[in-house]
């Protein structure tokens, strides 16, 4: 082979690898792990609210306030990064709008009720955080149509949420049970909710929690029954854009972080005093009083602190969206601390 073409087939290759790295180099692959400095710089987190009342994740105040576990959460995440939670943008979305959004750079991280899922995450280049909340997807029905299972509800109609999984989730379900139900597919919570609670349709398919939360804020718990069938369980995550490895990084240690605190007792009320006589050296370090819990990932060492002190943690929020001290009362189940027959934990603070 002569030298000159050795030297074209080389050429010719940089090129093609060149060509090839650009293939499999995403839009959000090639701007991933900037987030973090971006959101600094601009002094405000951009967040996910939701296009309406999407009751105790995301709603609005009788004063203009966005309130609910969900936004909690991206508070917590906006503290953790610059230390206060005023310094958070809610940008309401619809389901269908989150990917795009989140994409485009309209928001920096989802959270928004919303699964880890395999095709998220290889078709839509998207990445998620560990589960903050476990759910199962459940059916709603009127109590005088005297259903004991959903098998009962053969040729019924059933409301369900458009842009979300429980399409799939109801299809895929009645298949398994050999019965038809007549889809209703409504975006909007309110007008979904409407749909079913005037007798539009005969079933309402939704997240758990939901369900329970929209049967008490109707006042009508005693005319509907939520019936026995789990039609899937649901791990709901924090999301960002695939690549952003830091990023993630910080929603995972700030989910932690409030995992943690109520594990080992930290409150919003009693953080000051862990901090002036810390319990361990492994709680010294979380709260800052001694170093190395941010220099790693881009924060200040007491950032975990402010977001305990400023924002409560994980049985504090739980308690005030979704609670003993919210208008819903609901018990934390599966949602609950691993000490506490649950299923959530934090990772290790070293």
């Amino acid at each position: 082979m002569t030298m000159m073409k050795w030297e074209n087939m080389t050429k010719w290759g940089a090129a093609a690898l060149a060509l090839g790295l650009m293939q499999f180099s995403t839009p959000a692959e090639a701007a991933g792990g900037k987030t973090l400095e971006t959101v600094k710089q601009r002094g405000v987190l951009n967040c996910t609210g939701h296009d309406g009342s999407y009751l105790g994740f995301a709603e609005v105040n009788d004063k203009g306030e966005w309130k609910g576990m969900d936004i909690d959460l991206c508070r917590a995440v906006a503290t953790a990064v610059l230390g206060d939670p005023a310094k958070l943008k809610i940008v309401p979305i619809s389901w269908a709008q989150r990917w795009p959004s989140l994409q485009s750079g309209d928001v920096d991280i989802v959270i928004k009720a919303s699964g880890g899922t395999l095709s998220r995450d290889t078709e839509l280049g998207l990445q998620f955080s560990m589960s903050y909340y476990l759910g199962t997807t459940k059916v709603m029905a009127h109590k005088e149509l005297n259903l004991t299972s959903l098998k009962d509800a053969d040729g019924g109609s059933i409301c369900i949420p458009a842009g979300t999984t429980q399409e799939q989730q109801v299809a895929a379900y009645a298949q398994k049970l050999g019965i038809k139900l007549e889809p209703v597919v409504i975006e909007k919570t309110e007008e979904l909710e409407q749909a079913y609670f005037s007798g539009r349709c005969d079933l309402y398919a939704q997240w758990g929690p939901v369900l329970a939360i929209a049967r008490i804020a109707k006042g009508k718990v005693e005319d509907h029954v939520i019936l026995p069938d789990v039609l899937a369980v649901e791990p709901e995550v924090m999301i960002v854009r695939q690549g952003d490895d830091n990023w993630v990084d910080v929603a995972n240690w700030t989910l932690s972080a409030l995992l943690f605190a109520e594990q080992e007792g930290i409150t919003s009320k009693n953080v000051d005093e862990m901090k002036a006589k810390p319990t361990s050296p492994q709680v010294a370090k979380f709260l800052g009083a001694t170093p190395g819990m941010g220099k790693g990932l881009g924060l200040s060492d007491d950032w975990a602190y402010n977001v305990i002190k400023k924002v409560g943690n994980y049985a504090e929020i739980f308690d005030r969206d979704l609670g003993k001290d919210s208008p819903y009362k609901m018990d934390r189940e599966l949602t609950n601390l691993w000490n506490n027959g649950g299923v959530l934990f934090p990772l290790v603070v070293d």
